[in-house]
């Protein structure tokens, strides 16, 4: 990806995670990523197109910063790596702030945009697979099925969580709690 239209997809997710999806203008957007609107439809067509790009930019991001740099970083203990994946969620940092704050924005508006759905069922279903498989790495003696609804179960309440720590409902801390609460619950299910 080149550094302009990084740049472009950075500035985006900042301004959607200050401002929301309503408050995002095109030229605002320019001024922010310090290039002309023209260069922006040029890179993504419209402002559909650029919601879209950033939203798989935002969940590109998450998977790096939920990811072990090294693979070697892997747990002995494969149910150390699902827990630490989810919680990698919930840090106080500001990427994560600011990813998590995006991300539920865009996930929200594509309740009234079609046009975000696509590429957030994309997202979601591949977020989903991932920790599935971390699942069944923790719990080999599961079915595939099981795996694939206890990811969906925690992923969402991952998000969900991440919506009430970040707007003040819940605190970090008590949030990483549950978290930890529902991997042993969903682990102890099978």
């Amino acid at each position: 990806m080149s550094d302009r239209r990084t740049a472009i997809l950075e500035a985006a997710t900042r301004v959607i995670a200050r401002r929301g999806i309503r408050g995002l203008r095109m030229g605002e957007l320019a001024a922010e990523a310090g290039v002309s609107t023209a260069l922006i439809y040029y890179h993504f067509t419209d402002r559909a197109g650029t919601l879209r790009r950033t939203l798989e930019f935002i969940s590109d991001r998450a998977d790096h910063y939920t990811a072990d740099q090294e693979p070697a970083a892997r747990a002995e203990d494969p149910r150390t790596d699902l827990e630490r994946v989810l919680l990698r969620e919930l840090q106080d940092t500001a990427e994560v702030r600011e990813n998590s704050t995006a991300w539920g924005e865009l996930r929200a508006t594509a309740v009234f945009e079609p046009d975000l759905r696509e590429e957030l069922a994309r997202s979601t279903h591949t977020w989903v697979h991932d920790v599935a498989e971390l699942l069944a790495r923790a719990n080999p003696t599961g079915t595939a099925p099981a795996h694939a609804a206890a990811a969906e179960r925690l992923t969402a309440l991952t998000e969900g969580l991440s919506v009430r720590w970040l707007s003040g409902s819940l605190s970090l801390d008590h949030a990483r709690r549950l978290l930890r609460g529902a991997v042993d619950t969903e682990l102890a299910r099978h």
